[in-house]
């Protein structure tokens, strides 16, 4: 290292340092071989640690936590780097820019300001819905820094012309008693900020309105990755009679019937999800161009096959993550096959069908090969239209494959 350091050392493995020279920013708890406390005092939980190899070589600096399999959290990687107010600042205001870069102007008005890893913020999660930021920490280190994290985000995005109300706590999920870390909601307090009695705000995307329940919603109140593929649809569904598989609160719909459907059926088990579907439609005026259905997908889908016809001429599907370990995998594969399959057999030659999983652990081309075996068994062929991901505000970064997860893909079925 170029010079002294005032941080407790986390050696690792050789297995560890092959690991990390791949740019991957997780150290895990088995990788540690040592910690040695230099500065005089215990490491805990959230402390900033520099990781070095058995040689003594510098690897990175990070957050420790000596409970989590993931035993430190790299946030960088120069050795010159002081963690002070100005560092994160820097990291805040390159994180914004790059949003101001990639996304339309016109279409800003909420989107994801942090996201984890791929800014330099491991497991901090910010979404910007209008006016209120709606945040998730899933590391105890960005929890120990939060006071000073928040207020610069706040601070940065109000320089850039943002008018920014609160910032809503989203920490209810379950994952953080494994970093050592409570579940609760609720507003954080800033001096400046006067917080609404009801987290509820509402957004426009695409042109579109939506009113999102950030104290109640899915994540952190509204799912905003799928943004860009929401246009797609709109862009094909002019004229068409569209079925929208796991509608939720109705995005997919909407951006259908926005695009001029002739008839949009929505469809979801959850009764809230659809109210709140039906709460959007109503905002929008397309109430009429719009029947919201509750029910189970893998019940609906067979029993319109089993009615007979090709009812719809486009099927969205976008349903939720069906697994989120590597060992649930396999029966994850099943119902995204049946889904898919039931879909193409509905559709009629030269119909269209949009389809998604948004599972890191259903990598591409896992899920390519189940929509050509799907497509076998159905006897269709897919002409690919587009293939894509995540919006550009949730930047996949190379060297962190967990930051892939979104895969979207329309086609037109095809017998030739």
């Amino acid at each position: 290292m170029k010079k002294i350091r005032d941080y407790n050392l986390v050696i690792v493995s050789q297995k560890g340092e092959r690991w990390l020279s791949s740019g991957h920013p997780w150290v895990y708890s088995s990788d540690v071989v040592n910690v040695k406390n230099i500065t005089g005092n215990e490491t805990e939980n959230g402390d900033i640690v520099d990781v070095v190899s058995q040689k003594g070589k510098y690897i990175g600096t990070g957050f420790y936590n000596k409970i989590s399999k993931i035993a430190v959290r790299i946030i960088s990687t120069n050795a010159n780097d002081t963690f002070n107010s100005s560092f994160w600042r820097r990291r805040v205001n390159y994180a914004v820019e790059y949003r101001l870069s990639v996304m339309p102007h016109d279409n800003i008005d909420a989107f994801r300001v942090i996201f984890g890893e791929s800014d330099g913020f491991p497991g901090l999660t910010v979404d910007l819905f209008h006016n209120i930021l709606s945040v998730q920490s899933l590391s105890y280190g960005i929890e120990k820094n939060k006071d000073i994290i928040y207020p610069i985000i706040i601070e940065t995005l109000e320089e850039k012309g943002f008018e920014i109300s609160g910032l809503y706590e989203r920490n209810d999920v379950a994952i953080r008693e494994l970093e050592g870390l409570r579940e609760y909601k609720g507003w954080y307090n800033f001096s400046n900020k006067r917080n609404q009695a009801e987290p509820k705000v509402e957004i426009t995307e695409n042109g579109i309105k939506y009113l999102v329940d950030i104290e109640n919603g899915q994540k952190t109140g509204f799912f905003l990755d799928q943004k860009f593929n929401r246009l797609s649809v709109a862009k094909i569904a002019k004229g068409k009679k569209v079925l929208d598989c796991f509608t939720h609160t109705g995005s997919f719909a909407l951006n259908a019937a926005f695009g001029g459907a002739e008839h949009v059926t929505a469809v979801d088990v959850s009764k809230s999800a659809l109210d709140m579907a039906k709460h959007n439609a109503q905002l929008n005026g397309l109430s009429d161009k719009i029947e919201f259905i509750k029910a189970d997908v893998f019940d609906f889908l067979p029993a319109l096959i089993d009615k007979g016809g090709h009812p719809f001429d486009f099927i969205i599907l976008d349903p939720p993550a069906f697994t989120k370990s590597r060992k649930t995998a396999f029966n994850a594969e099943k119902g995204y096959k049946e889904i898919n399959y039931r879909a193409m057999k509905l559709l009629p030659l030269g119909g269209y069908l949009a389809t998604a999983s948004c599972s890191h652990f259903m990598p591409h081309a896992r899920f390519e090969k189940m929509l050509i075996s799907a497509a076998s068994d159905a006897k269709v062929k897919l002409k690919q239209i587009e293939v894509k991901q995540q919006g550009t505000d949730h930047p996949v970064m190379w060297n962190v494959p967990e930051t892939d997860y979104l895969k979207f893909y329309i086609f037109q079925i095809v017998d030739f």
